[in-house]
């Protein structure tokens, strides 16, 4: 791979802001019923554990990827596989990322859709946001990066809207505490991987970041944060909802701002779905950037050309999805590869990283 020059990278603290915008996405506004179902009022405890298995996780990937000498995914994969199963995996992969930007954006539209404007012309909705995306990805991954720390930084003020359902807040709700089996904790955290997948972009952006093994701490702290805020969000619903509502509630997060009581707005909840356009933005820049990137390397082509092609077509796969059932079909299909992402692939390829070198050094000595 040809490296990357230095006016085109990023600090390492900035991998923060990568980390935590792609991770804390749509799927904050109803993770809540999804783990419920399965652990009840312990599901503060599958967020703990999630957050726990992604901080492994990301040390795994970036252990690899610190040991490939600047190279990313694409690298590692023909390295270590060949030219024609290494570029089969990072086409999984480039697959993988154009569908998770499809889902969180299918889904903020789905929202839009039942909370403001019944009659949004989605066609309309999904060009001009992925018109904003192509403009975004033209400019570079610096100016990516950009919009990640504005998707961080300005709508952060929203974490102080969780203090108002404290008032109605019954913390019986959180009692017997350890209650239920390891197996239900899993089954949580099965469905929790959607929510806290993103960390694992750093295999495609890894040699855009200057000095990158001092990032380390700043990829850890950024999911450290993710899990933090999923954790206070979980806790509130669990003492403000009975267990009941909470798993019937699909957007437990958005009905929990519809009782946000201010001078100047009435209704919370359209605010908070208008601002989470911020936050979204940059979970979709940064997924597609990483499918053109991985398209870009496979088929050594204009990095331009990549963009068009995944937004093209992402655009026509978006607007094949009618109705709720088809989008759960892809969020749990989504949320299975995940899974075996996390817990298979990443600690697979982090044990062959060290065969693979030890069988170097070996032959050198």
């Amino acid at each position: 791979m040809e490296k990357v020059q230095e006016r085109f990278q990023i600090s390492p603290f900035l991998v923060f802001y990568l980390v935590q915008s792609i991770q804390f996405g749509v799927g904050v506004l109803g993770f809540q019923r999804v783990i419920s179902k399965e652990a009840g009022n312990d599901a503060w405890v599958v967020v703990i554990l999630s957050g726990l298995v992604a901080q492994i996780s990301f040390w795994m990937i970036f252990h690899t990827l610190k040991k490939s000498n600047g190279k990313n995914i694409v690298d590692v994969h023909r390295e270590y596989f060949g030219k024609w199963v290494g570029h089969s995996l990072t086409l999984i992969l480039v697959v993988y990322y154009m569908m998770l930007a499809i889902t969180v954006l299918i889904t903020y539209t789905e929202i839009i859709q039942v909370w403001m404007f019944p009659d949004l012309n989605v066609w309309i909705f999904t060009f001009l946001f992925l018109l904003l995306v192509y403009y975004i990805l033209s400019g570079g991954f610096r100016v990516i990066t950009g919009i990640a720390f504005l998707g961080v930084i300005l709508p952060s003020y929203l974490i102080f809207t969780f203090i108002f359902p404290l008032q109605y807040a019954n913390y019986h709700n959180l009692l017997p505490v350890f209650h239920h089996s390891p197996g239900d904790l899993f089954a949580g955290m099965f469905k929790m991987t959607l929510s806290m997948l993103g960390y694992e972009a750093i295999l495609f952006y890894y040699p855009f970041i200057k000095n990158p093994e001092k990032s380390y701490k700043w990829g850890q702290l950024g999911i450290a944060v993710t899990t933090f805020l999923y954790l206070i969000i979980m806790l509130v619903s669990i003492v403000y909802y009975s267990d009941a509502q909470i798993e019937k509630n699909i957007w437990a997060t958005l009905t929990l701002w519809k009782i946000v009581e201010m001078p100047f707005v009435e209704r919370f909840e359209y605010i908070g779905i208008a601002n989470w356009n911020l936050i979204i933005l940059p979970n979709v820049c940064i997924m597609l950037w990483c499918a053109s990137r991985g398209l870009k390397q496979i088929f050594s082509v204009r990095h331009k050309k990549t963009i068009l092609i995944i937004l093209v077509l992402s655009f026509v796969i978006l607007n094949t999805f009618k109705n709720r059932e088809q989008i759960n079909m892809l969020n749990d299909l989504l949320g299975q590869f995940g899974f075996y992402l996390t817990y298979v692939y990443v600690p697979v390829l982090f044990l062959l990283s060290i065969a693979i070198r030890k069988i170097k050094e070996k032959h050198k000595g």
